[in-house]
């Protein structure tokens, strides 16, 4: 197998103190560790892009849950995306870019089997921790099979702006939706939902009652909801639902740095007589759908009817402060971490 000058140290991050509440820095530590040279069927990646989601704030708690916790001590992992600097594996060469989950480092060593090869003249590189990645599969899959959306149904995204949302809504708009409503958290956001991704109307949640803000933007209520809030937003959209409506649960980031339960939905028995569908949902349930999800996406940003954005943070050294600015609601679309220049 080939191989070329492969570094021996490298920074990765590591969860030193679980927050209580909102993450601090003091909560992580970037710290140099050797770079393991690959045996029999591993590879070496020199990762350039890696993702920050929300999700990774529940990994930070030492409860139990649908994905292990971060060990105190020990490196982080999620997403990343890279070029194979060393290989000892059948079928992945070195200089090829690969999809793996041994985020939050510079260097990561692995097991070819668990790398995905992309391809970097299909799209940018980081597009496959969004677009073409996770997020963008959670979003497909999340609204066509989870809320079984049909042409002419009105749908609600809340966090809208954000990597998920974004593309919730314009998957709608492309698949025959009669309205398509989002909420975000400022008013550039706000604007960027109906001007840049084709929203018919858009709200700041941050205005007034999510309830009263809906009501206003649906008149004639909503058959799917798409939820990456949770709280007063899915309370809002349970009032707004017509009959049969459905709704896919994605996340609940309003909650995810409380210390105390949440106080909704309160309304949750309207459930009963609306006949409401409420899921919850994990992408990795829908892997089947991954080629004809990347096929469709990419047609899609390839004749310009799929609006994607970045927010892209400089420098392996910034990651923890970029997910926290993720929680705050800080990027537009999805948020990643650029390590090379």
């Amino acid at each position: 197998m080939s191989e070329q000058v492969t570094p021996t140290v490298g920074r990765e991050w590591h969860l030193v103190a679980r927050p209580a509440g909102w993450p601090t820095p003091e909560n992580f530590a970037l710290v140099e560790a050797p770079v393991r040279q690959p045996g029999p069927g591993e590879i070496l990646v020199r990762n350039e892009y890696l993702s920050v989601d929300p999700y990774m704030r529940g990994r930070m708690n030492d409860v139990k849950s649908y994905v292990p916790p971060f060990q105190l001590g020990a490196a982080m992992d999620g997403g990343a995306v890279g070029y194979v600097i060393a290989s000892e594996a059948e079928g992945i060469a070195v200089g090829d870019a690969v999809l793996h989950g041994l985020g939050w480092r510079e260097y990561a060593t692995l097991p070819a089997e668990r790398a995905v090869k992309v391809d970097p003249a299909l799209a940018p590189l980081s597009y496959y921790l969004g677009v073409l990645g996770m997020p963008g599969l959670t979003a497909y899959a999340g609204l066509l099979e989870v809320a079984s959306f049909k042409e002419g149904d009105s749908v609600f995204v809340s966090g809208a702006a954000g990597a998920v949302g974004s593309l919730v809504g314009q998957i709608a708009k492309l698949k025959g939706a009669s309205r398509v409503i989002g909420s975000a958290g400022s008013a550039e956001k706000v604007a960027k939902l109906v001007d840049g991704y084709g929203f018919d109307a858009a709200f700041n949640y941050k205005d007034g009652p999510v309830r009263e803000q809906l009501a206003e933007a649906a008149p004639d209520g909503i058959d799917v909801y798409f939820d990456n809030v949770g709280g007063d937003h899915l309370e809002a959209a349970i009032s707004a639902l017509n009959p049969y409506g459905r709704a896919t649960l994605c996340g609940a980031i309003a909650q995810y740095n409380d210390t105390t339960p949440p106080a909704g939905p309160r309304n949750l028995a309207m459930a009963i007589g609306k006949r409401l569908r409420l899921q919850g949902m994990l992408v990795n349930d829908h892997a089947a759908l991954q080629s004809q999800f990347v096929a469709e996406m990419a047609g899609w940003l390839r004749d310009g009817k799929l609006s994607y954005d970045e927010t892209v943070v400089k420098g392996v050294e910034n990651t923890a402060e970029a997910f926290i600015g993720l929680l705050r609601g800080d990027n537009t679309g999805k948020m990643v971490v650029q390590l090379t220049s």
